[in-house]
């Protein structure tokens, strides 16, 4: 009589383990994934909602509409740290990734002591945005700086005033977050050049191309995606600069020098006006939103 042998299933169920194992990762990242959600888009969604209310010193739950967006858009501070954002912003963009690509096609030509050439362009990034504009404001200071230098060496007639000059100090702005920041935009331009293959310069050089030539139309044309991290790096240092504009010129003279992060700072927290400073952040949030969306849209599409 045939004896019938029972089946063992060779699919045998997961030890404790294995289960650990499979459990231990999500346990280390709830604790980083609970803080991002409450302390980043938790506070943006209050954020937002303070921006609907009529919240002073304290926060208030009493929804007015839009009403904080009006009064901000008729604020003339507000007005003026807008515009003083675009020209700060515009001319920091242009001349940061200007230089930080002129920089980093010199040092493309392995000359000597690069690396101590990089390392000293690369040095003010280092440094905070606090310890930048006190340096700026200093040098630019006209009683202590460069103008009294140069009058003191027999310049005389040599004036540079632009600090306390509600008409040119938005520009000295820009000169001390420029020479911070192109030190880093040339690290990201170089990173790319380095990355290129060397085969494609040789076959132009063969070809009869000038060296010019071939940065024009091979090698910056091939840095597409380094020039949209070089926008998207310097445009959030301009929209949330407010260390710098605070250590060098506190947004004077007067408030010809103010942007949108130190209006928000002083209505939310000095003059007792939550509400509409709440709504100001938002705004800002807008701004980075608005340079952020296009940029991953045009990312995804490309990698489908």
């Amino acid at each position: 009589m045939d004896t019938v042998v029972p089946m063992t299933s060779s699919k045998q169920s997961p030890s404790i383990m294995d289960r650990l194992q499979s459990v231990l990762p999500k346990l280390v990242l709830a604790p980083s994934m609970v803080l991002t959600v409450v302390c980043i888009y938790g506070f943006i969604f209050w954020t937002g909602l303070l921006s609907v209310t009529n919240s002073r010193f304290l926060p208030s739950y009493d929804l007015v509409g839009l009403a904080q967006y009006q009064k901000l858009m008729e604020n003339d501070r507000w007005i003026t740290s807008i515009t003083n954002l675009g020209i700060f912003g515009l001319m920091f963009m242009l001349v940061a990734i200007g230089l930080g690509v002129f920089l980093a096609i010199l040092l493309d030509q392995k000359i000597r002591n690069e690396g101590a050439i990089r390392t000293i362009y690369l040095y003010p990034m280092a440094l905070s945005f606090i310890v930048t504009g006190t340096a700026w404001k200093w040098i630019l200071n006209p009683g202590l700086g460069l103008e009294k230098m140069m009058q003191d060496w027999g310049w005389t007639s040599f004036t540079f005033d632009w600090l306390v000059n509600s008409d040119m100090v938005v520009y000295t702005l820009v000169i001390a977050a420029v020479w911070q920041s192109s030190g880093f935009v040339m690290a990201l331009f170089l990173a790319g050049l380095r990355g290129i293959d060397e085969s494609i310069v040789q076959a132009a050089r063969i070809d009869g191309a000038s060296l010019p030539t071939v940065y024009r139309r091979i090698l910056l044309p091939c840095l597409r995606p380094v020039f949209f991290s070089a926008v998207i790096v310097t445009s959030h240092i301009a929209i949330k600069s407010f260390d710098l504009v605070t250590a060098m010129t506190a947004g004077g003279p007067g408030y010809s020098s103010d942007l949108p992060a130190l209006f928000m700072y002083a209505h939310s927290f000095t003059r007792g006006q939550i509400g509409l400073g709440a709504a100001s952040a938002m705004m800002m949030l807008m701004g980075v939103l608005a340079i952020l969306v296009p940029y991953l849209y045009s990312e995804l599409r490309e990698r489908r």
